[in-house]
Parts: structure tokens; C-alpha cells; sequence
């Protein structure tokens, strides 16, 4: 059995038979916890994200939830979306959706959690996440390592790598026979110089480049998707119908359970979004507020952002173009490239190329930012961090000339691996996420903008609200 092959057992394993069951229960859960927080304070979630700082301490909400965003909007969005529908069918689509809404309640919990729990660094701003949530509340150092551990080896390694070679795809158009030259390691240079200045240059640059980037391109890819449903606007009922009636084909769906519409929505939603996964929270900790549970409402729109808005623009370029039903040879960015053509023509195969690099780049800087969180968490030596920080960039030139299921499985397995310990800790740990949601909105109720002391939630142990 080749590597390939053993990677593939495992990941369906590893969410046919456990992820999917503690996504949703927990997804439930907290929205039922927090009275359906990702719904009922959908304007506070608006006016969180775009709170200004008051110090120079940290970084911005917005720029924290850039960040999220970044990582979270790359090729999931598009290559990922593609996999599938082309897979597991239309249905993936409400699959998607639903892992959103259950999943923007698992957000709230964990950015609250890394904010409440946060610690300043040696550069006057703040840092944290799960691996420091569970060290300090659960008194856990060895979970926490084992956390940084899995993260790393997602963000840093898998994850990074599935952009690189995403990239590179984007290039099939251009090039016959592309993973036959030797265009792949050029592309993986070019990535591999890049990545390693923006790695050495630290997180004000990922901020700032982040909070320029991501709103742009998420912008154009939106317009383009609203574009094609305008112009085809009366398919839109076949295309819920044929979304609907796949989503609740039970009798497709348990007959081949781990290649179903069902399984693949949930892995390539929580791919997508990675709500409940313990990444954006690292992005959250580092935003200055005057109240944890103010980021993690932030931590909702990022949500919205990756799924409901960017993914559904996906969802429907492919649906309403046909393309993936009439030619069965295509997957992934190259399926999304030849939809967008059926429509507009083969110019706006080079908007789409443009926008998978730029999303996929944007990935690559934020996926750095988490995993350099979770190395210092385990050493701060700054020898170790040079070497790590010159891997994480060899790793994306490796990437670039990966293969294609070597590139989704590796991710998807390590991805679910960090997904696990987290969602153990943030279940353990949701009652001080519950409390703070309710300190705020009494002192909202107030009439005051709210403002945490640990004391307001009973607890004695963070480093920063004291």
C-alpha cells in the first residue's frame, strides 16, 4: 500500500467514524449554550470587528480577524468546494452551509477562550491560543504541547504545502503537461523566497498585508459569483433543488458513507472555515479589546465570510455553469478556471488564476502566523525558530510539487488530528466562554461598553484582565 493510499484509509476513518460527530455535537451544543449567539447578536458581531484600538498594545480586531480570514479564505474556497461537489455532489453544498451556522457557535467559544486566556509577548502585544488555553485553565502543559504539535504540523506543513500546490495548478491552463517541467520548482522558488521574508518580517506585515489583500480579493471573487448568478438567475431554483434533493439522498449517502455529499460538505466546510478547529483563535488572542467575548463575536463574520458568502459564490459558478457534469476530467482549480470560461470567456480564466494565488499566498503567510504562535509556546529559543522558520518555507516549495491526494489527504489528516484535541478542551472549557458572553451583554444591557475583569466570571488565572 503506498503512502498515498494509507494517508486516504486513515482520513476517511478519521471523519466517517469520529470529526463529524464531534463537529456537530459540539456545534450544537454551544449555540443551544449561547441562546444562538451566531444569530441573535448578529449587529454586535459587526460592530466588534470594526471596534478600533485604544493602545498601541497588539493588533486591531479587524487586523485579528484579517488574519482568520486569511487563513482561513484560500483554495478551500475554490479547489476545495470543487473536490465536493465533483465527489460527493450538489448536496455538499448544504453541508457546507450547515457546518457554518452550528460552526460559527464553536468560534464564538474558542477566540473567547484564547482571548480571555491570552499572554503578552516580548513585543509589547499579546499571544495565545488553544495550546495556552489549555496549559492555563486545564493545567495541562502536555495537551497543550501536544496541541502545538498537531497545529503546527496542519499549518505549518500540511496545510501550506495543499496552497503551494494550488498554485502551481492554477498553471495547468498555460502549460500542457505541467507537472512534467519544471515549471512546479520555479513556482515553489519564487513561494519559497517570498514565504521566508514575510516569515522573518513578523506579524505587523501579516497583519497589514492580510487586511489589504483579503477584503480586495474576497471583493472580486464575490462580484464575479453575483455575476453569474445574475446572468443565469433563472436556474437558481433547479440549482436549490438539485443542492437539496442530493443533501438528503439518504440512501446515497449511506451507501458509500465516506465518499458522500455529507462527508465530503463537513470536511471541506471545516477545511474551509475552521470553526471549532482551534486555528483562528491564535489570530484572537493577539487583537487588543476591552472584552474577550468581543472577539470572539468578530470570530462569527470571519465565519460567515469564508463560508456563506465565498464558498456559496463557488458553489454556484459551478452548479450554474454545468461544466463538472460535462466533463468529468476536470477537478479542483482547473474545473473552477473552465466554469468561469463557459461563462465569460477564457479571459476570466486569468481572473480566477490571479485570485487562487493571491488567496492561496495570503493562506501561506497566515498559516505562519498560528504555527509561530504554537513554537513559542513550546520554545522561544531563537535558534529553534530560525530552523523552523526556513522549513516552514522549504515545505511550501516542496508543496508546489506535490501530488494532488497526497496534498488533500495530508491536510485533512492533520487538520483532523488538531480538530480533536481542540474540541476536548473547548468543551471542558465553555462555561468561562458562556459567562463572559453573559458579562457582556449585562454590562451592554447597562448601557456600558464592556469592559472584562477575571473577577467578573470567578475565575483567578489570566495573565492580562486582572
Amino acid at each position: 500500500m503506498s503512502f498515498a493510499e494509507i494517508l486516504s484509509k486513515f482520513d476517511d476513518i478519521l471523519y466517517t467514524w469520529c470529526l463529524i460527530y464531534m463537529l456537530a455535537g459540539a456545534g450544537i451544543y454551544f449555540t443551544i449554550k449561547t441562546g444562538f449567539v451566531q444569530i441573535r447578536l448578529f449587529k454586535d458581531c459587526i460592530k466588534c470587528m470594526l471596534e478600533r484600538k485604544t493602545s498601541d498594545n497588539g493588533i486591531s480586531s479587524f487586523q485579528a480577524l484579517m488574519i482568520a480570514t486569511a487563513s482561513r479564505v484560500g483554495t478551500g474556497n475554490m479547489a476545495g468546494v470543487a473536490t465536493a461537489i465533483v465527489v460527493g455532489g450538489p448536496g455538499a453544498a448544504f453541508w457546507m452551509w450547515l457546518m457554518a451556522l452550528l460552526g460559527a457557535a464553536s468560534a464564538f467559544v474558542e477566540s473567547t477562550l484564547a482571548q480571555i486566556y491570552k499572554v503578552r509577548d516580548e513585543k509589547a502585544g499579546f499571544k495565545g491560543g488553544p495550546a495556552y488555553y489549555i496549559e492555563r485553565a486545564l493545567n495541562a502543559r502536555w495537551l497543550g504541547v501536544v496541541f502545538a504539535i498537531s497545529l503546527i504540523a496542519t499549518f505549518a506543513f500540511g496545510f501550506n504545502g495543499l496552497q503551494a500546490y494550488n498554485i502551481v495548478s492554477t498553471m495547468e491552463y498555460y502549460v500542457p503537461d505541467l507537472h512534467n517541467t519544471e515549471v512546479p520548482l520555479v513556482i515553489g522558488c519564487i513561494l519559497f523566497i517570498a514565504s521566508l521574508y514575510l516569515f522573518f518580517a513578523g506579524s505587523e506585515k501579516i497583519g497589514w498585508l492580510s487586511s489589504v489583500l483579503v477584503p480586495i480579493m474576497s471583493a472580486m471573487y464575490i462580484v464575479m459569483g453575483l455575476l453569474i448568478i445574475i446572468l443565469n438567475v433563472t436556474e437558481i431554483p433547479a440549482v436549490f433543488a438539485s443542492i437539496f434533493k442530493s443533501a438528503f439522498d439518504f440512501k446515497a449517502i449511506f451507501g458509500g458513507f465516506t465518499g458522500s455529499c455529507m462527508v465530503y460538505g463537513i470536511k471541506r466546510g471545516l477545511f474551509s472555515n475552521e470553526a471549532g478547529m482551534g486555528s483562528a483563535p491564535n489570530a484572537s488572542a493577539s487583537a487588543e479589546v476591552s472584552h474577550p467575548a468581543k472577539q470572539g463575536l468578530a470570530q462569527i463574520i470571519s465565519v460567515y465570510i469564508d463560508t456563506l458568502l465565498i464558498c456559496s459564490a463557488t458553489v454556484f459558478i459551478l452548479l450554474l455553469t454545468g461544466v463538472y457534469k460535462t466533463d468529468s476530467s476536470l477537478n479542483g482549480i482547473p474545473l473552477l478556471q473552465q466554469s468561469v470560461a463557459a461563462q465569460f470567456g477564457p479571459w476570466a480564466i486569468h481572473i480566477i488564476t490571479v485570485a487562487v494565488c493571491m488567496f492561496a499566498f495570503t493562506s501561506i503567510v497566515g498559516n505562519y502566523f498560528y504555527a509561530e504562535a504554537n513554537i513559542l509556546f513550546i520554545s522561544k529559543n531563537k535558534t529553534f525558530m530560525t530552523v523552523f522558520r526556513v522549513a516552514a518555507a522549504f515545505m511550501v516549495l516542496l508543496g508546489a510539487m506535490n501530488s494532488m491526494d497526497v496534498a488533500w489527504s495530508l491536510a485533512d489528516v492533520t487538520m483532523g488530528l488538531e480538530a480533536i484535541v481542540n474540541i476536548i478542551a473547548i468543551v471542558l472549557l465553555g462555561r468561562f466562554a458562556f459567562a463572559a458572553l453573559k458579562d457582556y451583554e449585562e454590562q451592554k444591557a447597562a448601557g456600558k461598553d464592556p469592559v472584562f475583569r477575571e473577577k467578573n466570571i470567578g475565575i483567578d488565572n489570566t495573565d492580562v484582565w486582572k
